[in-house]
Order: structure tokens, then C-alpha cells, then sequence
């Protein structure tokens, strides 16, 4: 009998043992399971403070910039400045969360420092855009609001980012371009300065009195009311063309009629050269005659004298038919 027993009382300490053992576990994974619960929590409440966090530090940077003189009228530095804070803030909560849920962040940042020239070469692309924007808003060779033309696309400037400058052309089309294509490109700024020049090329007849037609151009021009009258226009004759000369005015406008004006002068040119019977001469196609016949002009071609002579009997026939 005590040989059963024995065995027995083993069994039942080895049970007892196994019992304590599930039970340590059962704690210990409990602890666990609540420090995480508790940690994720935090963590949470770390995200959504750090989202809280970056919005009050990009309105105090934003307001803090505009007290200050340079910046006060300049959207091209606060957007920037705002985006490099908001950036900045995330970072540091992103850490914060990392370090709140157990993740060694030391060994993360010297995974990174020893992967860091992998990463460069592979966002070299990237980084030189963040670099290019970084100089350009030192350079300042345009802010927002400016009308410039980079490789051929023009548009006026919405905003300049970390990585790219948006603009939008006159069509309301969204162009983005990047910024180290920007820093590296022929920058045109068509409204950096306070006024601009128009240059209209006119052309006339080479039996035309020149001196009469310049003076025409100029009188259309000097009437404009948006014509700055310092410099004055200038008009003169700038080409001796196949079939006609080449007449050029030049007038000084304010940077934001620059459009408008020349609109207006290239119209009133025109009718003040057709008022004044000056010719304004067209290519011409000619029919070109086998045998002796005569050459005649596919397109007839009156010249002024005759223009007037067409009138003045058209005048009289309406008279008489009176």
C-alpha cells in the first residue's frame, strides 16, 4: 500500500508544481497584456497630441514670421517654414510612440546612421530636391505670386515646398515642377520687376511714307492711358523685310496690364495704319504661265491710290443713284 501511495503523493506535488507554473504564466501574461494595453493607449494619446502639437507650432510659427518685417508680406517663407515645422513636430512623436510601445529607438537610429549612404544614394534624386528648395528660398529669385517661365512652362507661383514648386498657368492648368529641375534650369521671372516693355513688330509697304507710319504707331500708343509716358514710345524701323519693312514699337507699361496693352496697341495699330491708307502688304501667290502668257496674281492686290479712286467712284454712283 505505501508503495501506491508513493507514487501518488509525486504525482499529485508534480500537478501541485505544473498548477504554480500555468498560474506564474497566466500572471505574467496578464502584466503583459496590460502594460501593453496601457502602453498603446499612451501611445495614442502621443499621436493624437503630436497631430494637436504640429498645428499650434505652425500657427505660432506662422505668426511669429509675420512679425517679423522681411516675412511679413511673404507667403513663400512661411509656407516653407510651416511645412519644415510640421514636419519636424511628427518626427518627434513618431519617436515618442516608438519608444512608448517598447521599440528600441537607439538601435533604429544606428540601423539608420549605418544604412544612411544606401538611403542617400537611392533618394539622391529626393534630397536633392529638398536641398534645391532649401537654396531657393535662400536665393529668393522668385516668391509667390510671380509670374515666371521655367524650361518653356509659365505660370504664375501657388507655393514652394520641401520638394516641389507649384504654379498655375492661364488656363487654370496645376503645373508641378521639381525643385532641383528649378535650380538648375533658366529661371524667367516675367513679373520680378515693376514694369515691363512691349515690342510690336508692324510692317508696310516699301512705297509707303515710313516717317508718316511711325508716326501713327507712336500717337496710337502715346493715346493709351495705361502707356507709361516715362521712357516714351519709341518707334523706328528695324528690318527691310522680302516684301515689306519692318516697323517696331516699343512702350512701357506696369507689369500687370503688360497683357491687356499689347492687345490693345497690336489692334489699334492696325486700324490706325488702315485708316491712314497705309499698306500693310500679305504674301501673295502667283499663277505661274506656260508659253508667253502674262504672269497675273492669284490674289489681286489694290494698291492705295487705287483704294481711293474705288471710293470716290463708288461715292458718285451713290449719288447719282440719289
Amino acid at each position: 500500500m505505501s508503495s501506491l501511495v508513493a507514487p501518488l503523493n509525486e504525482a499529485v506535488a508534480a500537478g501541485q508544481t505544473a498548477a504554480a507554473v500555468d498560474a506564474a504564466m497566466i500572471a505574467k501574461l496578464t502584466d503583459m497584456a496590460g502594460d501593453f494595453a496601457i502602453n498603446l493607449t499612451l501611445a495614442v494619446v502621443i499621436l493624437i497630441v503630436t497631430v494637436f502639437a504640429s498645428r499650434w507650432a505652425t500657427g505660432l510659427t506662422r505668426r511669429g514670421l509675420s512679425r517679423v518685417r522681411g516675412f511679413r508680406h511673404d507667403p513663400t517663407v512661411l509656407s516653407f517654414a510651416v511645412q519644415v515645422v510640421r514636419v519636424l513636430v511628427y518626427i518627434i512623436g513618431f519617436i515618442a510612440v516608438l519608444q512608448r510601445l517598447g521599440v528600441q529607438t537607439t538601435s533604429i537610429i544606428a540601423v539608420l546612421g549605418a544604412a544612411s549612404l544606401a538611403v542617400g544614394l537611392a533618394l539622391q534624386g529626393t534630397l536633392s530636391n529638398v536641398a534645391a528648395g532649401v537654396l531657393l528660398l535662400v536665393l529668393r529669385p522668385y516668391k509667390v505670386g510671380d509670374v515666371i517661365d521655367i524650361g518653356g512652362a509659365a505660370g504664375s507661383v501657388q507655393r514652394l515646398d520641401l520638394f516641389t514648386t507649384q504654379m498655375s498657368n492661364a488656363n487654370n492648368h496645376k503645373i508641378v515642377v521639381p525643385n532641383a529641375k528649378v535650380l538648375g534650369d533658366v529661371i524667367l521671372n516675367l513679373s520680378g520687376q515693376k514694369t515691363r516693355r512691349i515690342e510690336i513688330n508692324f510692317t508696310v509697304g516699301y512705297g509707303e511714307d515710313l516717317s508718316a507710319a511711325r508716326a501713327v504707331l507712336a500717337e496710337v500708343a502715346e493715346q493709351h492711358e495705361k502707356v507709361l509716358p516715362d521712357p516714351p514710345p519709341w518707334t523706328g524701323v528695324t528690318g527691310l523685310l522680302d516684301s515689306a519693312v519692318q516697323i517696331t514699337l516699343q512702350a512701357w507699361v506696369k507689369s500687370e496690364d503688360w497683357w491687356q496693352v499689347q492687345a490693345d496697341l497690336m489692334q489699334g495699330g492696325k486700324e490706325a495704319i488702315d485708316a491712314a491708307g497705309i499698306e500693310i502688304p500679305f504674301p501673295h501667290q502667283v499663277a505661274v504661265p506656260y508659253g508667253d502668257e502674262d504672269v497675273m496674281p492669284v490674289v489681286p492686290v489694290r494698291t492705295a491710290p487705287q483704294k481711293q479712286r474705288r471710293g470716290a467712284a463708288g461715292a458718285d454712283a451713290a449719288e447719282g443713284n440719289s
